[in-house]
């Protein structure tokens, strides 16, 4: 039997969230508001569009995974 991939994410705070990107070579080309576009030499810009304070639950966090390479231990 297949092991759910979603399993694996933790609902973690926005604030978190915007600091693993960071780690692996992410980027803020800019911001307004809540809605940060981070940028990354050859990837395709990807829009965080989350309050600081919001909880981001394990669907959300795996499809941020597939578009900026995020894994579950870079949180």
């Amino acid at each position: 039997m297949a092991k759910d991939p979603l399993i694996r994410w933790r609902a973690t705070k926005a604030r978190v969230v915007l600091g693993a990107p960071m780690r692996i070579g992410w980027r803020v080309k800019r911001q307004k508001g809540s809605h940060r576009t981070l940028s990354r030499s050859g990837w395709p810009d990807y829009v965080l569009a989350y309050h600081d304070r919001v909880e981001l639950g394990p669907v959300a966090l795996e499809k941020l995974g597939r578009k900026t390479g995020l894994t579950p231990k870079d949180l």
